[in-house]
Order: structure tokens, then C-alpha cells, then sequence
């Protein structure tokens, strides 16, 4: 290696080192203590004055679009998004300049029904403001600064801290976040006085992306295909008892990988407390449960002569649609969670579901029309002298 190429690395290596390096200075004062934080490249400088319990701090982070926004905040009771108190950087679209407005994020603030709006602090917040660093506006990469200084209880030193970035701002309200396991994980319970943190790891990526494609092909495609196979091959006597095998086949198989699909859920929902789906884990949680009560009627399905065996089958078909429907829509659900509500996985989801529906429409029609059928050949048929049946068309040729 020659030697001005060693140099260059050893000055990356400096120069990479540098930047992640969090700092105690900033244009506005020097603060005594500061942290490197674990995601999208943040930090944050404080200082405690223990005499009279307040605390001056200033984290740092980057905008990752022009209309976006950047956000800090401290939740009082666990280091999670939800009852979180922030302080959301973004820029003003009436004058474009930097705006620094409070938000309290309580449980409403997932469901996205309505627009994020101000409000008070909640905290006791005595002073704040936000400075962009180097750049006249907002752009990506844009470096921001927001400084608070807060009144705490007295030898409360130990503190939730949450932070995050988003792409967009409708009118004064931030829109959701991106939700890639690195951004779930920006939160961090730091004590003040002593520096000692305590992080979450992020879950790693291709967790997620496991789960969504396992739960996708078993509860959102194999288990609805078990149940056409069931409702449509077993009319055509020709097949036998292959309709059978194959319908179980396909549930089988459909509910070990939804069941290594449900086991990754809740690896991934223990490794980020806080951060809670409740519709979307509601839905997994039946879906789970009507199939291991299917898998579970298997056990005690009655002979085909029991008295007994239409009650089951009825609750075998009830549960089975059921199932099949609350896994459809919660694979629907799932890829909103994850921000795939415009992607091309979803497109090809829903090609692959659209062309199951297809088949069973098509097979549905064609089982209506061998039904009207043969319901119009009974009719038309009268009973013979002797037994069994002749045709109408037969009985007035023999009278004539």
C-alpha cells in the first residue's frame, strides 16, 4: 500500500471517527456532559444543575428532506413514542423559517385518523428553541439543533428520551415517520448525572422482512387456498379422496409458516417495548388462535355416520372462512404498519391474491351452473312403472 493511500485512510478513519464523536460545544454555550445517541446519526449535550434541578440541554440531528422534520423529546413514564412529550423542528410554510412547536404523542397518534395538532409541553419546559447549523433553510442533511432547558424533581436524573425524523409536514402537523427498525429503535433511558444509558438494539432488518413475506404466503395466500381447494375439488367425485389430501396439505403447510411468521412478531414486539400495533397484533392474535382451533378439530372430527358431524362441519367451515378472512386483512394491516401501503410488494400481494379470487370466482360460477343443471334434469324426469326414471320427451313419445 503506498503511502499517500494509507493516508487517506487514516484521515477517513479520522475524520469518521470525528463525526460521530458527539460534542459538548455548540454556537450558543458549552455544555459539561454529552452522548453519541445509537440512531440516524444524533446526539445530545446537556447540563444538570443539581442545586435547583434543571436541566440545559441540546440534541442534534439531521433533517432527511427539505418538508421534513425532526423531533426530541422525554417521556415520563418509559422509553416509548406513545405519552411522549417533543418538541418537533420543521419549517414554517408561511414564512419559511424554522419552527420548533410541542406535541404531546399519546396513544391517537398511531392510528392516524386525524392530523397531529400543538399542544403544551406537559413538562415543566422553561425555555426552547431550535437553530439550523451552516445552511439559511431546511434541505437533506441539514444539520438542526433544539435546545430546551427543563425543570425536573428533585434527584430525578434518569430520563426516557425519544427522537426521531419524518419525510413530510401537512400545514403544521408532522406525518408518520419511516418505520425501519433503526428509526423504531430512537429512543434511550439516560441518567444525567452519571451518563449511563441504557439502548434498545434495533431489531435487525431482515426480521421484519421475514415475517411480512412468511405471514404474506401463509395466512394471506396458502390458508385461503386450502379453503378453495376444499370448497371446490371435492364436488368432482373423479378426484376421490386426493381433494382431501390436498386441502390438508395446504393447511398444514399454511399454518407452520404462519406460526414461524407469529413466533417472529413477537420477537420483534419484545424487542421494542413501546412500541405497540394494537390492531395489527389483535388480528394476528385470532388469526393465530382460529387456526390452532382448526388445527385442534382435526383431533375430534366425528366419523361421517355421527349424529354429531354436521354440527362439526359447520363449525369447521365457520371457523375456517373466519380465519381466512382476519388473515387477508391483517397482511393488509401489516404492510401499512411497515409503510409498504404504496410499494411493489403489496402490488405483487395483491396480484397474487387477485388471481386467487379469480379462480374462485370462476370456479364458484361454474359449480352454480352443473347445480342448475342437474336440478333442472330432476325435474324434468318422472318416475318409470317399474322404478327409476324416464325423461319427460320419453313419456309422450310412448303415448303417441
Amino acid at each position: 500500500m503506498s503511502p499517500s493511500l494509507l493516508l487517506l485512510l487514516l484521515l477517513g478513519l479520522w475524520v469518521t471517527s470525528a463525526t460521530a464523536r458527539c460534542t459538548i460545544t455548540t454556537f450558543a454555550k458549552t455544555y459539561k456532559k454529552c452522548v453519541t445517541l445509537p440512531t440516524q446519526g444524533a446526539s445530545l449535550a446537556w447540563t444538570y444543575h443539581p442545586l435547583n434541578a434543571t436541566l440545559d440541554l441540546a440534541f442534534s440531528g439531521s433533517f432527511i428532506s427539505p418538508s421534513g422534520w425532526i423531533a426530541w423529546g422525554l417521556n415520563p413514564d418509559s422509553p416509548a413514542m406513545t405519552g411522549a412529550h417533543a418538541l418537533v423542528a420543521f419549517s414554517d410554510p408561511t414564512s419559511g423559517g424554522l419552527l420548533l412547536l410541542p406535541f404531546v404523542l399519546d396513544p391517537s397518534v398511531k392510528l392516524q385518523r386525524a392530523p397531529l395538532l400543538s399542544r403544551p409541553f406537559g413538562l415543566h419546559l422553561l425555555s426552547s428553541s431550535a437553530v439550523l447549523r451552516g445552511v439559511p433553510s431546511a434541505r437533506a442533511g441539514a444539520e438542526v439543533q433544539i435546545f430546551a432547558t427543563l425543570k425536573l424533581a428533585p434527584n430525578r436524573t434518569r430520563l426516557h428520551h425519544v427522537w426521531n425524523r419524518g419525510l413530510y409536514v401537512q400545514g403544521y402537523s408532522p406525518t408518520i415517520h419511516p418505520t425501519t427498525p433503526s428509526d423504531l429503535a430512537s429512543r434511550a433511558t439516560i441518567d444525567i448525572a452519571s451518563t449511563a444509558s441504557e439502548v434498545t438494539p434495533p431489531v435487525p432488518d431482515a426480521l421484519p422482512s421475514a415475517h411480512a413475506a412468511l405471514n404474506a404466503a401463509s395466512w394471506g395466500f396458502l390458508l385461503p387456498a386450502g379453503v378453495a381447494v376444499a370448497r371446490y375439488l371435492r364436488q368432482r367425485t373423479s378426484m376421490g379422496p386426493s381433494w382431501f389430501y390436498a386441502h390438508a396439505a395446504t393447511q398444514i403447510v399454511g399454518f407452520l409458516l404462519g406460526t414461524v411468521g407469529f413466533a417472529m412478531g413477537i420477537i420483534m414486539g419484545s424487542r421494542s417495548p413501546g412500541v405497540e400495533y394494537g390492531l395489527h397484533r389483535g388480528l394476528g392474535v385470532a388469526a393465530f388462535v382460529a387456526g390452532g382451533l382448526q388445527s385442534a378439530a382435526l383431533l375430534f372430527r366425528p366419523k361421517t355416520t355421527n349424529r354429531y358431524r354436521k354440527y362439526w362441519k359447520s363449525y369447521h367451515h365457520f371457523v375456517g372462512y373466519g380465519c381466512a378472512v382476519l388473515g387477508v386483512v391483517n397482511v393488509f394491516q401489516g404492510m401499512e404498519v411497515m409503510g409498504l401501503g404504496r410499494s411493489y410488494w403489496k402490488l405483487a400481494y395483491c396480484l397474487a391474491l387477485s388471481s386467487l379470487v379469480g379462480v374462485c370466482v370462476a370456479l364458484e360460477v361454474n359449480s352454480w351452473v352443473v347445480f342448475c343443471r342437474k336440478a333442472e334434469e330432476e325435474k324434468g324426469a318422472v318416475p318409470r312403472e317399474g322404478g327409476g326414471v324416464e325423461s319427460h320427451h320419453q313419456v309422450v313419445k310412448g303415448k303417441a
